[in-house]
């Protein structure tokens, strides 16, 4: 997506002086608006203008079986309805996410196909299960709205992360050039990552322990919870007596990254190396010195 390299401009209105509250979100000569609450304040906002229009809208929450959030990506012609409903009968959600157009512009077919290619995304990305149990069919637009809602698209994928919103982010394709390529080596397996904006990207073909020590369960559950999900999910495939990465993957942390390939604690910025030997640690310092 073009946005990720381009630099632009997000102008946040705290609707009601809460930072917490309702804030509506704009990008500078971009007709995508967001509209972003807690749950709690979903009866005092269900009347904003932005809600009788027709959107896509996220609902984010704690999962309830393990760590990090639990995602529902949903349309709505408008959307308020769709929240009403949810409000009343989906729990996990703490806080919602409503896009919309400046002007109004979207119509039924315009947010079926956002809502389906955020869907196709996040199930790509494996960085936040889904709480939908369908895969939308994208419809079929026009060359014209086609084109404009991969633009509207784009410019939500660059807001999203900037509101704290990460899953639809897919790792980098190549390190930047100041991130050198780094190992992590134990147990006779070996890993190869980089750091990233999103984290630390581990590469698709490394290898992890096929199995966790004792410890690792009770004493860094996080961690342990994390892989035990991307061997659920397919990001890691047991081949050959060990685990494989299918796919590039972005970690939360360098230690993250670590403890999944070596099946235990670990300290990311001592485990992974460059060519040289030297830790993460040992660059990071010599980059900050010089």
């Amino acid at each position: 997506m073009t946005s990720m390299s381009t630099p632009f401009s997000l102008r946040i209105f705290v609707a009601d002086g809460d930072p917490d509250g309702l804030r509506i979100v704009e990008r500078f000569n971009a007709s995508a608006r967001a509209v972003v609450f807690p749950r709690a304040l979903l009866p005092q906002v269900k009347a904003r203008p932005e809600l009788q229009q027709t959107g896509v809208y996220l609902l984010l929450g704690p999962r309830p079986d393990g760590e990090g959030d639990l995602l529902y990506v949903g349309e709505g012609d408008p959307i308020r309805p769709r929240l009403e409903s949810h409000y009343a009968q989906k729990d996990f959600w703490t806080r919602a996410i409503g896009f919309v157009a400046v002007g109004g512009l979207l119509n039924k077919a315009h947010v079926q196909f956002l809502e389906a290619r955020l869907i196709a995304l996040a199930r790509a990305a494996k960085r936040v299960p889904l709480d939908n149990g369908n895969v939308p069919n994208e419809p079929t637009l026009s060359e014209a709205d086609r084109a404009d809602m991969l633009v509207f698209l784009d410019h939500m994928l660059g807001m999203l992360p900037v509101l704290g919103v990460h899953a639809f982010e897919s790792a980098p394709a190549v390190a930047a050039k100041a991130s050198p390529v780094l190992s992590c080596k134990g147990k006779g397996v070996q890993a190869s990552g980089y750091e990233a904006s999103q984290g630390f990207v581990v590469k698709a073909g490394s290898q992890a322990v096929p199995d966790t020590v004792p410890s690792m369960q009770q004493y860094v559950r996080g961690m342990y919870d994390v892989r035990q999900e991307l061997i659920a999910n397919g990001v890691l495939a047991l081949a050959d007596g060990l685990y494989r990465f299918t796919q590039d993957y972005s970690f939360s942390s360098p230690s993250t990254a670590a403890a999944v390939v070596l099946g235990r604690s670990a300290n990311g910025r001592i485990e992974w190396k460059d060519a040289q030997g030297r830790t993460l640690k040992e660059l990071q310092e010599a980059e900050a010195e010089s």
